[in-house]
Parts: structure tokens; C-alpha cells; sequence
């Protein structure tokens, strides 16, 4: 396997931005566009999930859902980076969730395992 020259590459990067800044170069570019508070009662409704359920997923409380799903507040930050990955990867959230995933309690079905069994997500890991 060759071995990567860092230093070559970020001078290589730095040399880009510059020629990019005159005008010379033109680079590539990828935009992605983040859920806003509008997206995620339609995310938590494809997930099959209860607010207070999503709610535990997203690791905030009711309310701050709430707030969102009302358009009174938006996400930010790694909550919508989730809440994007939850859209296009919904099977991938649970089967990441379902890893750290805590027992049910006073034998109440378990959130993430009903909704891992609507996507047919197993509880194996890659590290498994």
C-alpha cells in the first residue's frame, strides 16, 4: 500500500483554495440540505415512532421535539445531521441506536426493537 504525503496533499489543498480565490480554478462543490423543523414530524411518522418514542431516539425531551414539530423551534447542529441520516437511513439509525440500546422495563416493548423490526434490522453490529 503507498504511503500518503500529508503534507503534499495540504499544500496541494492550500494551492487549489488560492488558485480558486483568483478566479483560475473552479472546485467542486456538494450541497446538502439539512431537515428543518417542518421535516420531522414527516421523519418521526415514517420511523413509526410516538413523539415521546422519537424523542428518546433523538436524545432530547418531548417539549424540544414538540417545539420543533410546531415550527416554534429548529434543530441545530448534530440534531439535524441526524435527523438527515434518519431520513435516508432509517434502518441504519436504529441498527446504530439498537448497539447501546437499554432493556425494556417493567415489561413495556422495547422502542427501538419494534420499530428495528418494521425496517427487518437485526441487533448485530459490525463489530459483532
Amino acid at each position: 500500500m503507498a504511503r500518503r504525503n500529508i503534507g503534499a496533499e495540504i499544500i496541494e489543498g492550500l494551492e487549489d483554495i488560492k488558485a480558486w480565490r483568483k478566479g483560475e480554478k473552479a472546485l467542486r462543490t456538494t450541497t446538502i440540505s439539512l431537515p428543518r423543523a417542518g421535516d420531522v414530524s414527516v421523519i418521526r411518522t415514517q420511523l413509526g415512532l410516538s413523539q415521546e418514542q422519537f424523542a428518546l431516539l433523538m436524545g432530547v425531551s418531548v417539549a424540544t421535539l414538540r417545539n420543533w414539530e410546531q415550527g416554534r423551534r429548529q434543530p441545530h447542529g448534530s440534531a439535524r445531521s441526524l435527523l438527515r441520516i434518519a431520513a435516508v437511513e432509517p434502518a441504519a439509525v436504529l441498527r446504530a441506536l439498537a448497539a447501546r440500546e437499554p432493556a425494556a422495563r417493567g415489561g413495556r416493548p422495547n422502542v427501538l426493537a419494534q420499530a428495528r423490526a418494521r425496517y427487518r434490522v437485526s441487533r448485530k453490529t459490525h463489530s459483532d
